[in-house]
Formats: C-alpha cells, sequence, structure tokens
C-alpha cells in the first residue's frame, strides 16, 4: 500500500480576487461620492473636519485590503502541509512542526467558521517562533486565550476548509485528534 500523499492548502483564487475586487469597488465609489455627492464635502483639514481623517482611514484600509488580495492571489505556495513529517505552516513564518511535539489537533466551530487547533509540547511552542498576536486580524495563525502552547489556524482564504486540514490529520496521525 502506498504511502497518503502530502496534504497541501493554498491561498484560495476566488476569495482573494472577491476581497481585491470588493476593496478596488469601495474605493472607487468613495472618490466618486466624494467628488459628486455631498453638498458639502470634507475639508482639507484634520482639526476643522474629522471626516477627511475617518475618510482617510477607510480609503486606506480598503487600499490594504486590496494589495493584500493581489499578494495572496499571487502566492501560490502552500500555506499548510501536513505529510508524514508533521505540519507545516506557512503564512509568513514558515515552521515546521513535527508529529512528537504535537500532543492533539481538533476542530473548533466559531459561530458558523470551523477552525483547527493544534496542541503543542510547551518546549515545541516556544521553540516554533510562531510570532502569534492577538491584534492581527489579518492572520491565520493566532495564539488562543486560556490554552497555552496551542495554535489557532483559520482557513480564511484558503481553497480548503479547516475540516478537510482534521481530515488530513486523521490520515497521517489518527491518535493525535481530539474531538
Amino acid at each position: 500500500m502506498a504511502p497518503p500523499r502530502p496534504f497541501e492548502a493554498r491561498y484560495g483564487a476566488l476569495h482573494n480576487v472577491g476581497m481585491a475586487v470588493i476593496s478596488a469597488t469601495m474605493i472607487v465609489g468613495m472618490i466618486v461620492h466624494l467628488a459628486t455627492g455631498p453638498e458639502r464635502p470634507p475639508a482639507l483639514s484634520l482639526i476643522n473636519d474629522p471626516r477627511l481623517a475617518l475618510v482617510t482611514m477607510l480609503m486606506l484600509a480598503m487600499a490594504y485590503y486590496l494589495c493584500l488580495g493581489i499578494i495572496r492571489l499571487a502566492d501560490r505556495r502552500p500555506q499548510v502541509v501536513i505529510d508524514s513529517d508533521g505540519i507545516s505552516l506557512g503564512f509568513g513564518r514558515n515552521r515546521r512542526l513535527a508529529w512528537s511535539d504535537i500532543e492533539w489537533v481538533r476542530l473548533h466551530r466559531l459561530s458558523l467558521r470551523q477552525q483547527l487547533h493544534i496542541g503543542l509540547a510547551p518546549e515545541a511552542f516556544v521553540d516554533a517562533n510562531l510570532k502569534l498576536s492577538l491584534w492581527n486580524f489579518d492572520d491565520s495563525l493566532r495564539p488562543i486565550r486560556g490554552m497555552p502552547a496551542t495554535v489557532l489556524v483559520r482557513d480564511n482564504g484558503l481553497d480548503v476548509n479547516a475540516a478537510v486540514m482534521l481530515d488530513a490529520v486523521k490520515t497521517f496521525r489518527p491518535n493525535l485528534v481530539k474531538s
């Protein structure tokens, strides 16, 4: 019997093209609205009219998502690889978690979205140096409050969902799956 093939999850084209198109549409819409719509557009002063600061920040946020969508669309490297050696996490970190360092893996539902939780040995968590932050909203790797040495893998923007990633873990190490 042949060994199972490695599982790979990449950034999904539809999600990231959609994010870029919606962001660009919102930027153009705001510019058109400001140029043609209001009888009193924001004054070109942050002190006299705070609306300019709000409009500027919103347009910068949409420009960020426009760039993020294009960058992720062009990035065809796998972001999650599950194989006989362990789990590799991309997302700018490019770290491999060996099966011996992983204590458990489970699926957690948050509202409608499923997330993959990976529980690591404390030493392995520190050695991996994943640079996790609770404040980065666009990051697919996050820490979990109250659960030390646990990594949350969000499937936002990936071409597969978290349940498929859990099935790949079951293929290689079914004993690690926790319900």
